[in-house]
Formats: C-alpha cells, sequence, structure tokens
C-alpha cells in the first residue's frame, strides 16, 4: 500500500528533550551535594517516570528534602534548558519534504499534550502536523500501541499506509504493535544494539533523505513478500 502519512514520536526524536530531562536531573542532585547515578535513568516505556526519581532523591538527602520545592526548581532549570532547543539534525529537512511529497504528519507520543505542543510551538513546527495523539488522551504508554492506534484513528488510514520513526526501542515495539513499519533514530541516550527490530535504524536523520528511507522502507517490504 502506498504511504500516506509519517507519524513521528516527540521526546528525544522530533526534539532532544531527552537530553535537557537528564540534564535537569543532574542540576538537582548536584544543588544538593550529590551526583545523579544515571544507570537506568531512562525507562523502558513511555509517560512520566519521575516519581521513582523523587522517591531515590528524597532517600539521599534525607528528612530535609522538599519534594515540592525539588519539583519546581528542577522544572523551572528544565524549561530554560528546552528554551533552546531546537529541530534534531535533518528533522526539518524531512518535514519539508514530506510536505513537498503531499504526505499527511502526525506525532504520537507518551508525554501530555501541555508539553508536545508548547515545543512544537517554540520550534515553529506544530502547524506542520495535521494530528497530535498524547498520553494524556490513552489509558497506556508505548511499548502499548495505544497512542499510534489513536493517531491512525484520527488520520483515518490503516497502519499499512503509515510509517512511524521512533528514538526508542520501546517506541519501535508500539509502532510495531499497532501494525506501522518503524524507522528508528536513537536518542544520544538509547542503546543502538536494542534496535534490531526496527525495520531501517539511522544514526541521524542527515543520515538518508526522505525520499531515501522510503524507498529502503519499501524494498524491506518487497523483500519481505518474496519469501
Amino acid at each position: 500500500m502506498t504511504i500516506k502519512a509519517l507519524i513521528f514520536d516527540f521526546d528525544g526524536l522530533l526534539m532532544d528533550t531527552e537530553t535537557t530531562l537528564l540534564q535537569s536531573w543532574r542540576w538537582e542532585w548536584r544543588r544538593h551535594g550529590l551526583e545523579l547515578d544515571t544507570a537506568g535513568f531512562f525507562a523502558n516505556h513511555g509517560g512520566d517516570a519521575n516519581e521513582p526519581r523523587y522517591a531515590a532523591l528524597a532517600a539521599a538527602v534525607g528528612p530535609a528534602y522538599d519534594r515540592e520545592s525539588s519539583h519546581a526548581l528542577r522544572m523551572a532549570h528544565r524549561a530554560e534548558l528546552n528554551a533552546a532547543l531546537e529541530p534534531g539534525p535533518g528533522i526539518v529537512g524531512w518535514l519539508d519534504r514530506a510536505a513537498e511529497l503531499g504526505l499527511r504528519l502526525a506525532v504520537a507520543s507518551s508525554s501530555p499534550i501541555a508539553h508536545v505542543g508548547a515545543m512544537l510551538d517554540q520550534a515553529g513546527l506544530r502547524a506542520r502536523f495535521e494530528v497530535l495523539a498524547t498520553g494524556e488522551e490513552v489509558a497506556a504508554h508505548k511499548p502499548d500501541p495505544a497512542v499510534y492506534l489513536l493517531a491512525l484513528d484520527r488520520l483515518g488510514l490503516p497502519a499499512a499506509a503509515a510509517v512511524a520513526f521512533e528514538d526508542t526501542a520501546h517506541g519501535v515495539a508500539a509502532a510495531h504493535a499497532a501494525g506501522l513499519r518503524c524507522v528508528a533514530v536513537p536518542n544520544p541516550h538509547a542503546d543502538d544494539a536494542r534496535f534490531t527490530a526496527a525495520d531501517l535504524l539511522l544514526p541521524s536523520a542527515t543520515d538518508l533523505p526522505l525520499d531515501a528511507v522510503l524507498a529502503r522502507l519499501a524494498a524491506v517490504q518487497d523483500a519481505g513478500h518474496t519469501r
């Protein structure tokens, strides 16, 4: 089936908000004279994983820890970091070419619309996306396919007519569970070795123009049909 739409994850793909998340937590630990252990920092699922992070910091600081103040200060610092973010390398080129090809665009993110929408507005990208499907609208986060299924429903398209773009292994799993082919562009904190299920793995969106990406996907699909 002809590809009619592209569905993008947001965090770590369209904009590198994963790095600013990590930086904000490092900053907050250092504010208490401590160093964050980054092992296992990034969860193997979408959505909010901050409660156990706050619990770990509270345990490290002790009774003097003020959760409300800690959250407010960290969020303010992250907002400053996010304010300097631009779209990921190569992303705007892909979006420009998608428009030239008449492809419809959607976002499927486990994050809430307040975050996704504000960041897309900041980058001047929101108007490019016909559909936004976000985490507060579904009962389960990636690797559950719910947010991708919501995006497809809003597009009015079957999975075979769309392609997903992801930066995490659990995002790839969610896309596949929704019946989508998936291009993986791992974020700087993801282990490339975990992306063996992706239909196409790219170090960066600058590695291939969109036409070549779609051609490679078509070739993979054709090869699969001839086996």
